[in-house]
């Protein structure tokens, strides 16, 4: 599946560049354990160098969460429905700092293949 998006370079400029001088990015998602829709990238003790700017705990399907790392370890979480965006150590709240513009229909079906076939493929690059 490919999505097009939008960096939110406005909303979240540090998260935004940081990000962008990490791309192409790949890695895998796998699906959410305390969150609800969503997958998530686990990335430890990764620092991006970043604090919290644009946070939500409650994203929207299609956007794009970085947890900068505290309480629990760095991650970037996408949201494929409804999110209470959480750890083990209780509720998070991570950057928002890509929006996904095209193929919103398509997002279930990312979660369904996180949740019954394991970890998926993901890559982010520019156009």
């Amino acid at each position: 599946m490919v999505f097009e998006a939008r960096l939110e370079t406005e909303k979240a400029p540090r998260t935004a560049a940081a990000f962008a001088e990490r791309l192409p990015f790949e890695s895998k998602v796998v699906h959410v354990r305390w969150s609800g829709e969503g997958v998530w990238i686990p990335l430890g003790d990764l620092d991006f160098g970043v604090g919290y700017e644009n946070h939500t705990s409650y994203p929207a399907p299609g956007q794009i969460l970085l947890y900068p790392g505290g309480i629990s370890e760095t991650e970037i979480l996408l949201a494929y429905g409804g999110v209470h965006f959480a750890s083990k150590m209780g509720q998070l709240a991570g950057n928002h700092f890509i929006t996904l513009t095209t193929g919103l229909d398509l997002l279930p079906e990312v979660g369904r293949r996180a949740l019954w076939h394991g970890a998926q493929d993901i890559r982010f690059e520019a156009a």
